[in-house]
């Protein structure tokens, strides 16, 4: 009887342990005890003709915006992030919209030179970028979760994803394909950040396995997300592996990079190397669960913060009719006085809403010439 008491007392102890160190950061940070506060809420409208799109990319000097759009219940059947993999009821026709505020029109762009076609478009994240040798011509970066050849075996093997390339024109209504990049380093890519040469572009793995066990242990802090590097002559290697759940990236000018960890609510900073890798100098904890990022014209980061992930996860993510709070938080270099004692960074909740007019929000544009927030998910 004395043995099976210390045994209890150290499983006790044990599971005790587990849980401070393990499940309670976690679910404070998915928003388990937080009261949702409704901020920059008041002046909002919603376009209704947009819907799932994963990905906001703001063109800022003409104020467009692009957007990586879905059909909701596809997103509920084949999500490979979510470990959703039943490609007999989702939808491979998905599209790239635009979206004009100053005349609130909406465009589906048509699609040209594909020869995916037949696998069609799943989309994830996505890049805009302008060319290096013509800002008019802009280039197209998405992660395409294309089912397998053998679509019945998706639920074992997981998604064939890959990362396309297309060339589009500021207001044109077309985007032409220009390449499809497969490597095995692109294992579950869930964002895409390219370069203005149309060729080569870095991107985040959120998980380190397609299907299997060990994903679940991702929850609990497994390290086993990366960046990967890709240049379509050169091929693609891993830029940093051993990441906690990556999930967004952006770049700014200078080539720091931001990557968001999404379940431990922090983002990585990364500098480039000479030879394509990235390597961590810094990491700014937030007090939420995060998605897609990006940097305004002012150099501000924006992240989309879902401050009630239980909820999402649970209930939105599976009926999108439920709605899920959603939030939009800004990071800025700190200049005010506790920046002496080491506070780098000012971090601002901007926007946070119920779910009644912004829902499961998973990426933030911030429009710093025109004042303009837009969020989706």
């Amino acid at each position: 009887m004395g043995r099976l008491a210390n045994l209890l007392v150290l499983l006790v102890a044990i599971s005790g342990g587990f849980y401070q160190l393990y499940l309670k950061p976690i679910l404070t940070k998915a928003g388990l005890w937080r009261t949702i506060q409704p901020i920059g809420n008041t002046q909002c409208a919603t376009v209704l003709e947009l819907q799932a799109c994963e990905k906001i990319v703001l063109h800022q000097p003409s104020g467009i915006l692009y957007l990586a759009c879905s059909v909701p219940f596809s997103r509920t059947v084949w999500t490979p992030a979510l470990g959703r993999l039943d490609p007999t009821h989702a939808s491979f026709d998905d599209f790239v919209a635009t979206y004009d505020p100053a005349t609130s029109r909406v465009r589906r762009l048509k699609v040209s030179n594909f020869s995916g076609s037949d696998r069609g478009l799943s989309l994830h994240g996505m890049d805009v970028v302008p060319s290096a040798s013509n800002p008019a011509e802009l280039f197209v970066y998405l992660i395409n979760h294309r089912a397998p050849i053998d679509v019945q075996s998706a639920p074992r093997v997981g998604a064939d994803s890959s990362v396309e390339i297309f060339k589009t024109t500021i207001g044109s209504d077309t985007i032409t394909h220009v390449h499809t990049v497969e490597d095995p380093t692109i294992i579950c890519p869930n964002d895409v950040v390219g370069y203005p040469d149309g060729q080569s572009f870095y991107f985040t793995n959120d998980h380190g396995e397609k299907v299997g066990l060990m994903r679940e242990f991702d929850i609990l802090g497994r390290a086993s997300t990366s960046v990967g590097y890709c240049h379509v002559e050169h091929g693609c290697k891993f830029a940093i592996t051993h990441l906690k759940a990556s999930n967004g990236i952006t770049r700014a000018q200078n080539d720091t990079f931001y990557v968001t960890d999404s379940l431990g609510g922090n983002i990585n900073v990364l500098e480039r190397q000479a030879d394509n890798r990235l390597a961590v100098t810094d990491e700014i904890p937030t007090d939420r669960i995060l998605d897609n990022a990006a940097i305004d014209s002012e150099g501000a980061l924006w992240v989309a913060g879902l401050p009630d992930a239980l909820t999402w996860m649970r209930k939105h993510s599976v009926d999108p009719s439920i709605p899920a709070p959603s939030s939009a938080i800004r990071l800025s270099i700190n200049t005010g006085p506790d920046s002496f004692y080491g506070a780098k960074y000012k971090i601002d909740k901007i926007f946070e809403d119920d779910g009644k007019i912004a829902s499961g929000s998973t990426s933030a544009a911030h429009d710093a010439e025109r004042k303009l927030l837009f969020l989706h998910g």
